[in-house]
């Protein structure tokens, strides 16, 4: 039997997503939220779902980012909680997507 921890011993989405600064894309040397990959996080009945993508499907760290994801997220949650770690393609990334500190950065 699974028990999922009380909803309100989850951190929110906003807090989630401050942790998956530490989630690095090693290709740009840059954080996944900064980047703009991360799109959507939600928690619903013990489980939180993360959509995000990469900036290409071609994206050969794609694997470890998303295993980064998780480790965070685990690290990050009550014991009990589900993480589940969507790719998404669709709206495709693109460098507006990024923060503009991430733009500053690459002097976009």
């Amino acid at each position: 039997m699974i028990i999922s921890p009380p909803a309100d011993s989850i951190p929110s989405p906003d807090k989630l997503r401050e942790a998956l600064r530490e989630v690095i894309d090693p290709e740009v040397g840059m954080n996944i939220v900064d980047l703009g990959l991360v799109y959507d996080i939600t928690v619903e009945d013990g489980v939180v779902c993360v959509d995000m993508t990469m900036t290409s499907p071609a994206c050969p760290m794609g694997e470890m980012i998303v295993e980064d994801v998780e480790s965070v997220l685990r690290a990050a949650l009550p014991r009990g909680a589900g993480i589940e770690v969507a790719l998404v393609w669709s709206p495709p990334w693109e460098p507006s997507m990024m923060s503009a500190e991430a733009r500053r950065h690459f002097e976009w």
